[in-house]
């Protein structure tokens, strides 16, 4: 999958700072293409329950961010980042007190 695909398939409007973030993602997250397309399948997956996955400012991953409207549509999003993780061996890490998960890598 091309770049630019992948950050339209994100919601993003393609550029060349993007582009470049999203290279430097792909380098820092090992197997990521063993597991690339099945993060556009959870993002399309949680975006019914208004959460997304999305690149992330601070770190060089990707974050899912969990943004529910209430309790249950979070849970449930959560339990999808779950088997996501559990299915595809993807390890994520959430960040203590928020609602927000790095994807790490491939787990070999």
């Amino acid at each position: 999958m091309q770049r630019d695909a992948m950050l339209t398939q994100l919601g993003y409007a393609p550029n060349e700072a993007l582009l470049s973030q999203l290279e430097t993602i792909e380098e820092n997250t090992p197997g990521y293409e063993k597991i690339r397309k099945h993060i556009i399948d959870l993002h399309d997956h949680l975006k019914v329950d208004g959460s997304f996955v999305a690149l992330s400012n601070s770190e060089d991953c990707f974050k899912i961010k969990v943004e529910a409207a209430s309790a249950e549509l979070a849970e449930e999003a959560h339990e999808k980042v779950k088997r996501f993780s559990d299915k595809f061996k993807v390890k994520v890490n959430k960040l203590q007190n928020k609602e927000t998960y790095y994807i790490v890598g491939f787990e070999q």
